[in-house]
Formats: structure tokens, sequence, C-alpha cells
């Protein structure tokens, strides 16, 4: 009899632990850099002159893919694809200028609400552009907490500063000490000690390496070797980011949850090298094209314990990716009234579908525009010839053999899919437009 009843303790103590263990869904926390080109980091595996020891601890740790994209080559699309899961060109996000003119238009939900409704703790720390209208703000857009900029900035002194545990109006930043970088990652440690009891979505976009090309004299003391002042101040950048992604996951690791938090480290864009010498590697183009060094970016992936560690996958993946992934791992189920242009990246992450998570993916912007099909690039980018250039991306990465003559019939392929594509996105404004030629289109 004493022998049953301590079976039964334990077999409801076993079922309890259970329970409790199927009812803590992963933290979240995206890593977005600002301009960082392809080559650049060192997990790439391209020689470097700036060492990024925490970043290559997310690859060694995880997954790095190195056919990872956004959809889009600048600063605010690509963030408004990040947080909606679908192409920004759906409703009219082509250009910077519509975050200036009318913000993240109203109608598109964040991946920041759609966590907040399985109950999850919020907070953006770092760049937002996504609008500087009040309703824009992070905290009406599905975040607890804000603090950062709302667009682009100086590391010092940074304008457009907001600090939502203050107020959610713009402050001056008076302190000579406060350099971005470093007191997003001072935040962002101390958001996720006060809510260490709650499942967390923790958003840090920094704006660092984006120009202007500012540190602090205790980074640039690291790089006495480089002696272009240009590159130096980039180094130095890097560090100091690569210090705040290390401080982030040593909290995560302080509290005993890195089995227990699905983490993405994403650049939005390539990096555009002639200013702030932002390396795409072997990669043609930069920021604002669409050849790939537009388009193709550091993109690694760790939840330890449930994505391989230490792989790398060529599969093509994308930023719109991140939304239905982190969803699904978070107990949630996207809805087919989202229309959602990402998929569940953690099937193929485990081997459980063999596929591709994209056959085909799209870009527009403006009179540029790609579409890969399989490993067939079809692309009109600035810098080429102004006709459709045809490339085979596993043979040319770097876009230099233009196969459009020789197959014809492929070129006619591809421009027939980005032709029905692009005709249900938004009508298409010009770059420096009002963001009032983005009409609704679902």
């Amino acid at each position: 009899m004493k022998f049953g009843f301590l079976r039964l303790v334990f077999g409801l103590g076993l079922l309890s632990s259970l329970c409790s263990g199927a009812a803590s869904p992963p933290n979240v926390i995206i890593f977005y850099a600002d301009d960082l080109g392809w080559g650049e980091i060192t997990a790439q595996g391209f020689p470097q002159d700036i060492p990024t020891p925490h970043i290559d601890s997310l690859a060694q740790n995880g997954l790095r893919f190195t056919n990872g994209y956004v959809a889009a080559t600048y600063c605010s699309p690509s963030r408004a694809g990040l947080m909606t899961g679908r192409y920004p060109t759906r409703f009219g996000h082509e250009f910077n200028t519509v975050a200036n003119a009318v913000g993240l238009r109203a109608d598109q939900t964040t991946l920041a609400t759609r966590l907040k409704a399985l109950g999850y703790a919020t907070a953006a720390i770092g760049k937002w552009h996504l609008g500087n209208q009040p309703d824009n703000r992070p905290t009406k857009r599905g975040f607890d907490e804000f603090f950062g900029t709302l667009n682009n900035t100086p590391f010092f002194h940074p304008t457009n500063f907001v600090d939502s545990r203050l107020s959610n109006d713009v402050r001056e930043v008076k302190d000579d000490a406060f350099y971005t970088t470093d007191a997003y990652a001072d935040r962002a440690v101390d958001w996720l000690e006060k809510n260490k009891d709650k499942p967390r979505f923790l958003y840090l976009p920094f704006n660092a390496v984006h120009a202007p090309l500012q540190a602090t004299k205790k980074y640039l003391d690291r790089f006495p070797g480089i002696t272009d002042e240009k590159r130096k101040t980039f180094a130095a950048m890097m560090s100091a980011m690569d210090d705040a992604v290390g401080r982030v996951l040593g909290k995560i690791r302080e509290l005993g949850q890195e089995e227990n938090t699905l983490i993405f480290f994403i650049s939005d864009n390539g990096g555009p090298t002639q200013s702030i010498t932002s390396s795409n590697g072997p990669l043609r183009g930069f920021k604002m094209t669409t050849f790939e060094g537009g388009t193709r970016v550091p993109f690694i992936a760790q939840w330890k314990g449930k994505i391989p560690a230490g792989k790398t996958s060529d599969l093509p993946v994308m930023n719109l990716d991140v939304l239905p992934t982190a969803i699904i791992a978070a107990g949630g189920k996207p809805e087919a009234s989202w229309q959602i242009d990402g998929v569940d990246l953690m099937p193929f992450l485990t081997g459980a579908k063999n596929s591709r998570p994209h056959q085909t993916l799209y870009w527009r912007y403006g009179p540029q525009w790609a579409i890969r099909h399989g490993n067939m690039k079809l692309v009109v980018a600035r810098g080429g010839s102004g006709q459709p250039e045809l490339y085979d991306l596993a043979a040319d990465i770097g876009e230099s053999k233009d196969l459009a003559a020789a197959q014809p019939a492929k070129v006619k392929e591809l421009q027939a899919m980005w032709n029905k594509w692009s005709a249900e996105q938004a009508p298409a404004s010009a770059p420096d437009a009002p963001a009032g030629n983005a009409k609704k289109n679902k």
C-alpha cells in the first residue's frame, strides 16, 4: 500500500513537471544589425580584421544560413518585413519615405502584438524606423517598452530618442558618456532581469554599424593595427555591437534559460561598402541594390537543444520567416487571414522536412527587382546592364556570368513569375515620393 502511494505521488509529480514544461514557451530574441555586410563577421569564414566572438558563438551553438536573405535592401522596408512576416511591397512599404510619412500601416500586425497575445512580455531596444508618429511608436505596436531612437541617429547624443519608462515623447540625451550600443546592452540586460519569470520577446535592432562612424576610445583602442581611420572606427563599432550581443547572451546564460531561448542574428540589408567599409565578401552589389550584396545577409539561428549546433544550411531563407517560426515555437498558430509570406523554419532545421523552405523569393525596389527560383536568379539592378540578367547562384555567387543570352527560355519563365508576383503588390511609388502612393493592397 505504501509503495503504491509513493508510486502515485511520483507519477503525479512527473505529470506536473511535464505539464509545467509544456506551459513554458521559449523566449525570443532578435538581434538586428544595421548595414552589416554578408562578408563581415568572422563566422562567415572570410579573413577578417575584426574579431566577433559573441556573434560567432551563435553560429557555433546554432545554425548559420549561407543563403539568408532580407525582403528589402533598405532600412525601414526590411524592418517592416521582419515585423509582419510579409513582403513589405504588399502593403506599400517599399521605401524609407513611407516610414517618414505614414509609418507602418495601421492594418499591419507586428510580431510583438502577436506574441503579446500569447502572454509574452515585449521590448524594443534600439533603432525603430517604422514611423515617428505617436501612433506608430513601438508601445503602440505591441511592445510593452521602448528604449531607443525612432530612426537614424548619431551614436553620441542621439536624436529622436525615447525611453518609454519616462515618457513616449522624444527627449534629449544630455549624458556625454551615453553611447547607443552600450546603452542598448545595459537596458536589454536590465529588462531581461526584470521580466525573468515571463516568456519574453526582446527585439534589439542596433543602429550599429550604420553611419555616422562613431565609437568610444575603449573600442578604438582595440584596433591599434588598423591605420585607416574609417575602417578603424567601423571595427570599433562592430566590436561594441559584438560585446552587446555577448552581454545579452551572458544574461540568458546566467538565468539558466539558454535551452529555452530562440535567438536570431540578422542584418537589415547588405553593407554600403564605400561609406562605412562594411564588406559583402564575394557578393556583387551593396545596400540599395537587388544584387546579392544588397539582399543576402548574415543570418544565424540558435536554440540550444532544438536547432543543431555548429551547422550551416544552404537553404534559402528570409527575414519574413522569423515571425511564423517564433509564433509556432510560442505555441501559436498563424492563420490564413494573416496572409504572411514567411514559413516556419523549425521543421527544416530539425530535419523533419528536407525540402526548401522557399522555392522562389522575390524583390522589388522601384525600378530594381529580382527573383530567385531554385538556384537561378533574374535581376535588374543599379550598376547592371539595365536589362534582366540571369545568374546561376550555385555556380556563380558573385553574379559575374550573365546567362540571359544563352538561356532565353529561363529568362522568359522567371520574368513571367516576377510579373505575376509584382502585380499582387501595392503600386510602386518613386523613392522620394510621398507615401500616399502606397495604396492599400492585400
